[in-house]
């Protein structure tokens, strides 16, 4: 029967099937939106539209990508198995599969050149709307307001999160993830106990995210008396978003907290004697430090 000369090089395909049906089964994994642990809501950054549209981007890039091989050896494979179960050479037939083959790489090619020139474009836009809210965010957040947030500090050897200089101190505040278990009831369980040393989850327990937290607080209270001149008040604050906090146990050196209207806290929240002109240097630090970490990056050279 010479329809299973057609039929039968099928069965050198489905290795290339599996594989493509990976590839579409994992084109969202660049997926970056996320959701507040609070409300399930989603969190929308300065140009947000961008950033999706970026995404959606790298989505396309990532397909063509890995399935533009897997279309193009494709008519190839299938040729193969023809020459195997064919009862006599046609070249022209041969070459057909070549010919396609090579039309299928022409397009893809095409198709990944115009993926990067749009990640270029979108990422040039979106470089410019993170400007402009930077700028923007001035007229609510000049640099002479007593309130002042940073984001990844580098310490010695790790980074802190964030801190915030307020007009009562300065407070380090490091963020962890952790996924709330289930009961048997299908509800999730997400009561933590803060103790001194450790946190005490709903089925096992861990110390390291408060030994952190002291450690980042330790090592920015001694740079801040090194660069202000003058002992500036710290508190660490350990952020467990999502959580309910059972501080009854706790030391009063950390502050454990699930995260929400946690600026409401920290706004009220005196620290220690910590004069206006102290406050203005720590800030005058905080920021020089950022700017000489972000010209060293700058300045590494790309891989």
């Amino acid at each position: 029967m010479a329809w299973l000369e057609y039929l039968l090089p099928l069965i050198f395909m489905f290795p290339l099937g599996a594989t493509a049906v990976i590839v579409l089964a994992l084109r969202n994994l660049h997926d970056a939106r996320v959701r507040s642990p609070f409300d399930a809501h989603p969190l929308r950054e300065p140009g947000q539209a961008l950033r999706d549209r970026l995404d959606r981007a790298f989505a396309s890039l990532f397909l063509n990508g890995a399935l533009g091989p897997i279309v193009v050896l494709a008519p190839l494979v299938y040729g193969m198995g023809r020459m195997l179960f064919a009862s006599q050479q046609d070249w022209v037939e041969w070459s057909l599969y070549g010919l396609l083959s090579t039309l299928l790489v022409m397009v893809f090619c095409f198709l990944l050149i115009r993926d990067y020139q749009r990640i270029r474009r979108l990422k040039l836009g979106l470089a410019c709307e993170l400007v402009i809210g930077q700028e923007l965010e001035r007229l609510v957040r000049p640099d002479a307001h007593p309130y002042h947030i940073f984001h990844d500090i580098p310490a010695d050897t790790y980074t802190i999160d964030h801190v915030a200089v307020t007009p009562h101190g300065v407070f380090v505040i490091e963020t962890r993830a952790r996924t709330w278990p289930v009961d048997p009831g299908g509800e999730g369980r997400n009561q933590v106990a803060v103790e001194r040393q450790r946190l005490r989850f709903p089925g096992w327990s861990e110390r390291r995210p408060l030994l952190k937290t002291r450690q980042a607080v330790k090592w920015l209270r001694k740079w801040l008396a090194q660069e202000c001149g003058t002992t500036v008040p710290v508190k660490g604050v350990l952020a467990l978003p999502g959580w309910e906090i059972d501080a009854s146990q706790a030391d009063d050196d950390l502050l454990v907290v699930g995260g929400d209207k946690l600026s409401e806290q920290l706004a009220v929240m005196p620290l220690g004697p910590f004069d206006d002109a102290t406050h203005d240097r720590a800030i005058r630090a905080l920021m020089q430090r950022a700017a000489l970490v972000e010209l060293q990056h700058l300045q590494e050279p790309s891989v």
